[in-house]
């Protein structure tokens, strides 16, 4: 199978992936004019709705915790501003609607979830997330946690990437396909990538050690990258500067990565 899923020019969804394409991770986003709505139903899914740009309120109702609403939400036009989104964890059996307040691009994150962990829908407001720069030199990019393991959830991890122009990431290359812990953890894995210019591409590859899975992949804007296992670097040609958005999720709520030992030595420089 590809692990490429090529994103729409026009219409509601710019990406989805396919029912049954991973386990534990879903992912869908769309884009919304002014005065649209989006209908969600978590289902027997948790869900966190990330605000990719524009301004939204989202109201609705969970199983045994009521009505919610929060409004006018969303404070940057672009993912390439240095802000932090606005989000949303939605627990299972949620139902809400998303109306749009200008034009908006929205992602929702999905994985397997459990009412008995009593948790209720919130809003995560970006001044309440991390963020930090990983790497060096040529390396070096700028993460924010949108839904980290310090957070409650059942499944779900959440957290955004930019990458400057001619910059490596996820890098050296790294793989969390193993329910080893605490050396590695299992976890799926989706990248759903933006690029500035949007004319422009990124490279991302995804292999394992013995090679039953090696795709190499020029990604554009709006696409999605699968990643069911497996090591996966993203390369940014120079001039274009790249975002993407991890969604992860598995059988234990735990980052815990391997280092390809082939490349660990860049490590060191």
């Amino acid at each position: 199978m590809s692990l490429l899923v090529k994103s729409n020019a026009r219409g509601r969804t710019m990406v989805e992936l396919g029912k049954g394409e991973l386990e534990y991770v879903g992912f869908a986003a769309y884009r919304l004019s002014l005065g649209e709505t989006l209908p969600v139903a978590a289902g027997d899914k948790e869900l966190c709705l990330v605000l990719l740009s524009g301004r939204v309120s989202i109201k609705g109702e969970a199983p045994g915790q009521g009505a919610f609403e929060w409004d006018n939400l969303g404070d940057r036009q672009s993912v390439f501003e240095d802000k932090s989104p606005f989000a949303a964890y939605l627990p299972p059996g949620s139902q809400a609607q998303v109306v749009a307040l200008s034009d908006v691009q929205i992602a929702v994150c999905a994985a397997p979830g459990s009412a008995e962990k009593g948790l209720g829908p919130r809003l995560i407001k970006p001044d309440t997330m991390k963020r930090s720069v990983r790497g060096k030199g040529a390396n070096t990019r700028y993460v924010c946690d949108i839904l980290p393991d310090t957070e409650p959830a059942h499944s779900l991890l959440v957290v955004e990437v930019r990458t400057p122009s001619g910059h490596s990431s996820s890098y050296p290359p790294h793989k969390h396909d193993t329910d080893d812990l605490p050396h590695q953890s299992f976890l799926e894995e989706t990248y759903y990538h933006q690029i500035n210019p949007p004319q422009g591409f990124v490279f991302q590859r995804v292999y394992t050690d013995d090679r039953s899975i090696d795709q190499a992949m020029a990604v554009e804007n709006s696409d999605l990258v699968v990643v069911p296992k497996g090591y996966h670097p993203v390369s940014v040609p120079y001039g274009y500067e790249s975002y993407y958005l991890n969604v992860m999720a598995g059988p234990k709520r735990v980052w815990q990565f391997h280092n390809d030992p082939q490349h660990s030595w860049l490590l060191d420089l």
